[in-house]
Formats: C-alpha cells, sequence, structure tokens
C-alpha cells in the first residue's frame, strides 16, 4: 500500500487554504499545494504530482465537480484520487460525490487537529478496495 505523501488542496476561500495547509502539514506531516481555483489546480497538478486532490466543492467559476470532470478527461490525472471537502453532506449529496468519482468526504466546518487523520483513513480505505 502506498503512503499518503502528497495533497493538491484546492479551495477558493484563502483563509481554509491556510487552516488546511497548517494542518495537513504541521499535524499530518504531508506536502500541500495550495490552490486557490480549479483552474489554477488543474495547470499545476501535473508538476507537483499529488498522491491525492483534496478539492472543495463549491467554488466560483469551475465547481468541484467540473474541476473533477476536466481531471478525469486528462490521462494524466485520471485515476488520481480525490476526496471533496463540503458543507453539503446529505446522503444524497454523499452519493453524488461518490457517483462523480470521489474517494470520500470531509464535511466542513473540520476539525484542524483531526482532519490529516481523516483523509488518512480515508485514503486507507480507498487504497485497500483497489489494491493500488
Amino acid at each position: 500500500m502506498r503512503a499518503l505523501k502528497k495533497v493538491l488542496h484546492i479551495e477558493d476561500e484563502a483563509d481554509i487554504r491556510e487552516v488546511v495547509k497548517l494542518a495537513l502539514e504541521a499535524v499530518g506531516g504531508l506536502t500541500v499545494e495550495s490552490c486557490a481555483s480549479g483552474r489554477e489546480g488543474l495547470e499545476r497538478i501535473e508538476a507537483f504530482g499529488p498522491d491525492l486532490v483534496l478539492l472543495d466543492a463549491m467554488m466560483p467559476e469551475m465547481s468541484g465537480a467540473d474541476t473533477l470532470a476536466k481531471l478525469r478527461a486528462a490521462p494524466a490525472t485520471a485515476t488520481t484520487p480525490v476526496i471533496f471537502m463540503t458543507a453539503k453532506i446529505q446522503p444524497t449529496e454523499v452519493e453524488g460525490f461518490q457517483q462523480l468519482g470521489a474517494i470520500g468526504l470531509v464535511a466542513k466546518p473540520f476539525d484542524p487537529m483531526t482532519l490529516a487523520d481523516e483523509i488518512k483513513a480515508i485514503w486507507v480505505q480507498s487504497e485497500s478496495l483497489v489494491g493500488r
């Protein structure tokens, strides 16, 4: 099983980007590249080469769903695992994110002290299911 080391975080809110970066790097020991939009994430993903994309669902210009569709359409990122971060956590909404191809969901608001563990748990579960 591969270890989770690098996370590309795509989030339009600067304060959330800062908290997530601090939580994942300082608490979780991960390397994080932060992007302010889906477009920026798409431009930087190949150079960064993340193990996982942490993606805000609701963003202006390009939604998380639109961003994920573009990731899946590019050969280099077609299989990169994605976890959505969203306040939309009703069962039908969660099912919709899974149908889009997300491996999991992190609810907003989140606890910065447990965020890395939550993401790593989703990663481990996903890795064991597909045997990457």
